[in-house]
């Protein structure tokens, strides 16, 4: 680890600022309607994850870490969110992508409804249902896809295409008969009805095929089978469904590879049963890692000239916050950076609006003294009133709580991290989470907002939706790469319907005149 004699100089962080100062001075707004919407959420993602995963970024490079840039911190406009769903003080991971991504603020556990649904009771969903800047994107003829590295049927990327009472109701074998008597559908076949959904990459095999149909990579495990009870096979179904196009199904690396995303129209693959692995844990050869489905889900969407919205989650860093695992969660998010970057790379600023963002926090903190440059996951140098060491990453629930005989355990030599209160599976946390922004209308996400607040933004910045002043009386023309112009693409669009008629009519008048 490199030394920080320079540091000492006060010159050094005069010289550092003023460049920041600078560069902030030398912004220009980008005023641009968002061609492209990419989304990137961290789900448990808070601050102080946010922090350590810098910080461990910037470890795993043979650096102290403090200093490092992390991709999510160039990001210029910065905004902070209030969390809370309409029932609960500290939400779930339901209720706040129904808020970002549909608009509305809802009950916990529930998806893509009003909170005049209530948790688990299939009768109130009927005329509460909410639709998602996903299906708006997609009304607008932008191509539509969603990554995760969790399973495709979970809270979040459920969110852009479900509605319903329970966010549990993964396949219809989690549905209770009343639900099912009363005509709710589980999240896996409304994947298929509901929208037309370009991408879909993640997990969730055992939700889409009958009981006991044997998992392909792992036969022999009873947990990994198909769990429908009404015997479809919603993969076959989704194939049937796209005949006529490109379409690929794949659930393995090696087929995910080979599909070429110049001629793929449809792609949906699913890795697991379940959840992905954790990074961590990941066998590269038979998974592709975030960065490598952020690509691949880019790459095929970007052909539609009329551009895209994509959500790309970074969903297992909250389960591993839930298990106590602090480890795993910041190995997540240093994977779901490196994501961040390859979208960047993959799209042009002056077209694509690219939102970072967590949709609830957790309960870890960073706490110490620790020594600059201290392994984030190591201890602090300061010993407890107890005589004992503590680690610099601790929770305030979880199931890292050990007491034994009225004291904690010694973890001077083997340790995880500790919680204060014993529970099963550790909270989420109920503080505002950040909101970074970069591209057409960035500055839109700034100040402290209402998480719904969100997807109203966004869907300005895109004109897709129900508000579409940011593309009234603009046309067509050549945007500059460098600067920015209020001029910019509308393609098809019929707010950009009255400037033709003045051009045709322009065009008209001087015909009348040359005669």
């Amino acid at each position: 680890i490199k030394s920080h004699v320079v540091e000492e100089n006060p010159g050094f962080w005069r010289s550092e600022a003023q460049k920041s100062l600078q560069s902030v001075l030398d912004r220009k707004l980008n005023s641009n309607i968002a061609k492209n919407i990419l989304f990137f959420l961290g789900d448990g993602m808070g601050i102080t994850t946010y922090t350590a995963a810098r910080i461990l970024k910037g470890q795993l490079q043979n650096q102290t870490g403090e200093e490092t840039v992390m991709t999510m911190d160039t990001f210029p406009s910065v905004g902070l969110v209030k969390t809370y769903s309409v029932d609960f003080q500290i939400p779930d991971s339901a209720a706040t992508a129904t808020a970002y991504l549909c608009g509305v603020k809802t009950n916990l556990n529930t998806i893509g409804v009003s909170a005049a649904a209530r948790n688990g009771v299939c009768k109130t969903q009927k005329g509460n249902e909410v639709t998602s800047i996903l299906k708006w994107a997609k009304d607008a003829g932008k191509s539509v896809g969603i990554v995760t590295t969790t399973r495709v049927q979970h809270a979040t990327p459920a969110a852009t295409y479900a509605h319903s009472a329970s966010r549990k109701w993964y396949s219809d074998a989690d549905m209770p008969d009343a639900a099912k008597n009363e005509g709710c559908t589980d999240i896996a076949a409304q994947l298929l009805k509901n929208i037309d959904i370009d991408v879909i990459i993640g997990g969730g095999r055992k939700y889409m095929t009958p009981k006991g149909t044997k998992d392909p990579e792992y036969p022999r495990d009873f947990f990994s089978r198909g769990k429908r009870k009404d015997g479809r096979n919603l993969i076959d179904e989704w194939k049937i469904m796209k005949t006529g196009k490109v379409a690929h199904y794949v659930w393995n690396k090696t087929d995910f590879d080979a599909v070429n995303p110049e001629t793929t129209d449809y792609l949906m693959a699913l890795f697991e049963p379940g959840d992905l692995r954790f990074e961590a844990e990941r066998d590269p050869s038979m998974d592709p890692s975030i960065v490598e489905t952020t690509e691949k889900a880019i790459r095929i969407l970007q052909k539609n000239p009329k551009g895209f919205f994509l959500l790309v989650e970074g969903g297992r860093i909250d389960q591993a916050h839930h298990a106590g695992r602090a480890y795993m969660a910041l190995h997540e998010t240093v994977a779901f950076d490196y994501a961040i970057a390859k979208g960047l790379e993959l799209t042009k600023e002056h077209e694509t609006l690219t939102i970072v963002m967590a949709d609830h926090s957790h309960t870890v903190t960073f706490n110490g003294y620790p020594f600059r440059g201290q392994s984030i996951l190591g201890k602090s140098p300061l010993w407890a009133t107890d005589l004992m060491p503590y680690t610099t990453l601790m929770y305030g629930n979880g199931p890292g709580h050990k007491i034994t005989n009225g004291k904690r355990p010694d973890i001077s030599d083997d340790y995880i991290q500790l919680s204060a209160v014993p529970t099963e599976s550790a909270t989420h946390s109920g503080e505002d989470v950040a909101v970074l922004a970069r591209g057409p209308m960035a500055h839109l996400f700034q100040g402290v907002q209402e998480q719904n607040y969100i997807a109203h933004a966004m869907a300005y910045a895109a004109c897709v939706g129900a508000d579409l002043r940011h593309c009234q009386g603009k046309t067509k023309t050549s945007v500059d790469h460098t600067g920015f112009t209020e001029n910019a693409n509308v393609a098809g669009r019929p707010c950009g319907s009255v400037a033709l008629l003045s051009s045709l009519l322009s065009v008209l008048l001087a015909l009348t005149i040359l005669m």
